[in-house]
C-alpha cells in the first residue's frame, strides 16, 4: 500500500497497518453480514444533545478499557469480556444505524453487520450455532457487531404459542452471554423497549434512546439531507416539510432522493413538485392516507 502511493511516499504508516488488518481479517465472514464504513460526520446525526453526549461516552469508554481494566484494576469476572454490550432503542429510520457507523468511524473499526432475521432457525439449537460462527469470525477480524432486527429474537420473547417459543428466551440469553464474552463492542438494535426486562438491561453497558425526531430536528434533517452539488431551487420552502410531515430521518432521505431522480427524469433542478410527488410516493409506501390537510397549498400538485 505504501509502494501504491508512488517511490516518493513508500514509508509504511500506521494507517497502512491499520488497513492491511481489516484487509486480512475480511475473508471468511460467511453470508450472513455485511461491512460498512460511515461516509458521514457527527453533524449529520440529528438527535438531541444528551444522546450524543452518551454516544461519543461509549467511544472514549472503549478507548480506555485498557487503563481501567488494566492499570486501575477494575478487572471484569472470570464470565464477562472486556468489551461493550449496547442496546439501541428506536422506530425505524430515526439513526440508530447511523450512530453505530459512527461509532466504528470514530474508533478506527469496521462495522460488522447482522440482520438477526437470517440468523433465527426454527430448528432447536440452530440459532446458537449461528450467533457462535459469528462471534468467532467476528473474534479473529476485531471488528463491531450490529444485530439488526433484534426484534426477531425479543418478539418472540412476548408471545408464546407452540412448543417451539419456549426456546426462545434460551437464544436470548446465549447471545446476551455471546456479547459479554466478546472483547469488542456489540449493538443490538430493537424498537421493542416494553418487552425488555429489568434482567436484560442489567447486563448491558448502555441503552441508547433514538426519539422520533420533533418539528425542529425534522428541519435541520431536511437541511442537510440534500448535497451541496444538489440543484435545489432557493423556493422550496423546508420550513413547511418540517412542520407537516411528521417523518423520521430515514424517510425524508428517501423522499429526497426521490425528488431527485424525479428532477433528473424531468431534467431540472429540484422544485416543489418533485418534492411533494415523492412525499406521496413515500406515503404510499408506508401505508399512510394522504390528506389535503397535511399537503396544504400542494395537495394538487403531489397529486398531479
Amino acid at each position: 500500500m505504501a509502494r501504491w502511493r508512488g517511490p516518493d511516499n513508500a514509508e509504511v504508516t500506521f494507517d497502512d497497518l491499520v488497513e492491511s488488518f481489516r484487509y486480512a481479517s475480511s475473508r471468511g465472514q460467511g453470508k450472513t453480514a455485511s461491512d460498512s464504513r460511515a461516509r458521514r460526520s457527527w453533524d449529520d446525526l440529528i438527535l438531541p444533545d444528551d444522546r450524543k453526549r452518551q454516544l461519543l461516552e461509549i467511544c472514549a469508554c472503549f478507548r480506555n478499557t485498557s487503563l481501567v481494566y488494566g492499570q486501575w484494576g477494575f478487572d471484569p469476572d472470570s464470565s464477562g469480556g472486556k468489551g461493550l454490550n449496547l442496546l439501541f432503542v428506536g422506530s425505524s429510520g430515526t439513526g440508530k444505524t447511523m450512530a453505530a457507523e459512527l461509532i466504528a468511524c470514530s474508533l478506527d473499526l469496521d462495522l460488522h453487520r447482522i440482520d438477526l432475521s437470517n440468523i433465527v432457525s426454527k430448528y432447536v439449537g440452530e440459532t446458537e450455532k449461528n450467533l457462535e460462527a459469528i462471534f468467532r469470525r467476528a473474534q479473529e477480524a476485531n471488528r463491531i457487531l450490529l444485530f439488526d432486527e433484534a426484534d426477531a429474537l425479543f418478539g418472540k420473547r412476548a408471545e408464546i404459542r407452540d412448543s417451539h417459543d419456549r426456546y426462545a428466551n434460551l437464544e436470548v440469553s446465549y447471545l446476551l452471554q455471546k456479547m459479554e464474552e466478546y472483547q469488542g463492542i456489540a449493538i443490538l438494535n430493537t424498537n421493542l423497549r416494553n418487552n425488555l426486562d429489568d434482567a436484560f438491561l442489567r447486563r448491558l453497558h448502555f441503552v441508547v434512546e433514538f426519539p422520533f425526531p420533533d418539528e425542529e430536528q425534522r428541519l435541520l434533517i431536511w437541511r442537510r439531507v440534500f448535497p451541496a452539488e444538489a440543484p435545489l431551487q432557493s423556493d422550496i420552502d423546508l420550513a413547511f416539510m418540517a412542520r407537516q410531515f411528521r417523518l423520521a430521518g430515514g424517510n425524508i432521505k428517501n423522499i429526497a432522493l426521490a425528488a431527485a431522480f424525479l428532477a433528473a427524469y424531468d431534467g431540472n433542478s429540484i422544485e416543489v413538485k418533485h418534492l411533494t410527488r415523492a412525499t406521496r410516493r413515500e406515503y404510499q409506501k408506508m401505508g399512510k392516507l394522504l390528506t389535503e390537510q397535511e399537503f396544504g397549498p400542494y395537495f394538487e400538485m403531489a397529486m398531479a
